[in-house]
């Protein structure tokens, strides 16, 4: 059972928005859930070299500007650790995901904080939750040659420890909306809340 989900939104429309609908949709399945709200249509601050040096500064030795530049990819990352399910609405823009949710990656996975390195490779830490994503495309179709977002998400989240992941798609849209929404609606009807 789902105690606490974050949602977020990565479309930039809000109106007449597929995946936001689709959101709505998910949300609906889990009516005890508290839900926290992420909202990347206005953007995100995009990581630079101030930022990669506080990140790769040890906690103790940081100064206050560094603490300050890490500041908000803290809060970020605790959004997403205090959450049992992210839920996620991503449209499909230029084949890839839109550049506010690859900020927001950027941004969360961190080394020491949502991930690690080992002997044998990387760990994710946030392991144990579940992941929700609802896709949205006009004209590409999931797992298609050209569908370099679902593959892409799908290994993220399993590099941050989140490999229980479920896709809703509403692909293809500009080839038969009615039949890929319709999908897409199943799709939701099956998911276990």
């Amino acid at each position: 059972m789902t105690n606490h989900i974050l949602r977020i939104d990565a479309s930039l429309r809000h109106t007449e928005s597929v995946t936001r609908d689709l959101l709505d949709r998910i949300t609906a399945r889990f009516p005890n859930a508290t839900v926290t709200e992420r909202d990347l249509a206005a953007g995100l601050p995009l990581i630079d070299e101030t930022w990669i040096g506080a990140n790769f500064t040890p906690l103790d030795a940081r100064t206050q500007a560094q603490n300050t530049a890490l500041a908000f990819s803290d809060s970020l990352i605790e959004e997403l650790k205090s959450a049992d399910t992210l839920v996620l609405g991503l449209p499909v823009y230029n084949f890839t995901v839109p550049t506010a949710f690859k900020a927001w990656i950027d941004l969360v996975a961190r080394v020491g904080r949502t991930f690690q390195y080992t002997d044998t490779g990387p760990v994710g830490l946030l392991q144990g939750k579940r992941a929700i994503i609802a896709i949205g495309s006009g004209g590409t179709k999931s797992g298609s040659d050209i569908d370099f977002s679902t593959e892409y998400i799908r290994h993220i989240l399993g590099f941050i420890g989140i490999t229980d992941v479920t896709f809703v798609t509403a692909d293809a849209m500009m080839m038969d909306a009615d039949v890929a929404l319709a999908t897409a609606h199943s799709q939701i009807e099956a998911l276990a809340a």
